[in-house]
């Protein structure tokens, strides 16, 4: 090693890291980072089937172009079809071998992003990267541009400092369409399972618990959701010669809407797992800033903030088939539909919250009127076992680059392609990491990048592979 220098904390998962050589070299590097970053945020990849896959194919030759300047074996653009013949979206693929006794890990993130929406609601513009308040603004600046050079600079930063001595085998795995659901995904693991196999796999998708305090995400929600059809005509007819006797299709979806949530607003469908273990306070002024929650609404559900969020299932009508205000007509509407996203508490099963689903809106039919249920996307929750040897290293690094003890933090959302690592994986400890925070707005307009506690994550990600640079046990 070319720096020896260790703080005097440095004990267990610590021992021996050169903390301060990893730290330089990330400080060193780091406007350089973020000026490639910027030149990612700059290509408009989008895997949706709308977009141009033109962007998206650039999008991942720029990747490939990045992870070549590491000097990686085999840097590859790879792709599988989708189960119409179709390809999927490009992936980046390229490793370092492990020295003979040492473990390997793997390091995910993803390249496509959201569309980017009303271009009326962003202050900048979308895909040109902007500099503002200590924040990086553009779409993927948070998710997850910056995961995939959160790996390069911490790559980077090792091989300086370690040089010779860095004997960790590294597979960097970018994948293209993780935004559309990753379609693929399950099938690229299965065609390229020895390619992408590691002792530890590193999800660089998530956030931190604010700014300043870095978190390692412990659990995840699952997922289920599905079409709702309410069908009451088989066509629309005149509301004054017909209204009265009938009542329309959207008013009926509205009546089935409602049985979804108790008084309190907790979910009231019958069957699902439900749980309180989540420790960690989540003052209500702090959770209605960050949520933009607009003054005098009340909070929905019982007990802690972090519960809910959390342990608990949550409902939320994501989308509708209606006319719109401007193309209303004096007819009642024979049939209306929504787009239901029921996220599952850890231990839940999504299969049998997908049923419970189903069962729930056929039972709470309106008025009789036809029910119409469509399966959609289920994803398993996930838990990290926090004992593991690699996820007390990734604590001990975040809380060694932030300076402040790591949270071991829930999220109530879902990555359902995790399940998906743990079963073609289920010797590999998965570590869940981010560089996102409350205010990082991702999906949404004005997505951006806290450019400081950016830098601390390239940091934590370099001590994290420096400290598993050593054999593996037995």
């Amino acid at each position: 090693m070319t720096d020896q220098t260790l703080s005097p904390s440095h004990a267990g998962p610590g021992a021996g890291v050169p903390v301060d050589g990893l730290r330089a070299s990330v400080g060193r590097n780091f406007a350089a980072t973020v000026a490639e970053l910027k030149d990612l945020v700059a290509i408009p990849g989008i895997a949706w089937d709308a977009f141009d896959p033109a962007a998206l194919d650039r999008s991942a030759a720029a990747v490939a172009d990045l992870v070549r300047g590491l000097g990686l074996e085999d840097v590859q653009v790879l792709r599988v079809n989708k189960d119409d013949g179709t390809p999927g979206g490009p992936a980046v693929v390229a490793r370092k071998r492990a020295r003979p006794g040492h473990p390997t890990v793997v390091l995910y993130a993803h390249h496509d992003v959201q569309p980017p929406g009303d271009p009326a609601l962003w202050e900048t513009e979308p895909f040109a990267a902007v500099e503002k308040g200590g924040r990086l603004f553009g779409r993927g600046a948070a998710d997850d541009k910056a995961g995939i050079m959160a790996h390069i600079g911490a790559m980077r930063a090792v091989q300086e400092v370690l040089g010779a001595d860095f004997g960790l085998g590294v597979t960097l795995f970018i994948e293209g369409e993780e935004e559309a659901g990753s379609p693929t995904f399950r099938t690229f693991l299965q065609t390229h399972r020895e390619l992408l196999a590691g002792d530890v796999i590193v999800v660089a998708d998530s956030a931190n618990w604010k700014v300043g305090v870095p978190a390692l995400t412990t659990s995840l929600r699952g997922l289920a959701d599905g079409t709702v059809e309410v069908r009451v005509l088989d066509h629309a007819v005149h509301s004054g010669m017909f209204g009265g006797p009938i009542l329309d299709a959207p008013t009926l979806l509205a009546r089935l809407i409602a049985t979804f949530h108790d008084d309190a607003g907790s979910v009231a469908i019958e069957g699902l797992a439900t749980g309180e273990h989540a420790v960690l306070d989540y003052p209500e002024a702090a959770f209605r800033a960050d949520a933009a929650v607009v003054d005098g609404a009340t909070l929905a559900g019982t007990g802690s903030i972090t519960s809910r969020l959390w342990d608990k299932p949550a409902l939320s009508i994501i989308g509708m088939d209606i006319p719109s205000v401007a193309m209303s007509s004096n007819t009642l509407l024979p049939a209306a539909r929504a787009k239901v996203s029921l996220r599952l508490a850890p231990g839940q099963d999504p299969q049998a919250a997908m049923a419970a689903l189903a069962a729930h809106v056929h039972k709470h039919a309106p008025f009789g009127a036809r029910v119409t249920f469509t399966p959609g996307e289920a994803g398993q929750p996930f838990a990290t076992d926090t004992r593991a040897p690699a996820a007390r290293t990734a604590l001990w690094a975040l809380g060694e680059s932030w300076g402040v003890p790591a949270v071991e933090s829930g999220m109530g959302g879902s990555i359902p392609f995790i399940a998906d690592l743990n079963e073609v994986f289920p010797s590999a400890q998965i570590l869940v990491t981010g560089v996102e925070d409350p205010d990082s707005r991702a999906h949404s307009a004005n997505e951006s990048l806290h450019l400081g506690d950016f830098e601390k994550a390239i940091t934590a990600e370099a001590l994290l592979l420096a400290a598993m640079n050593r054999p593996a046990a037995g």
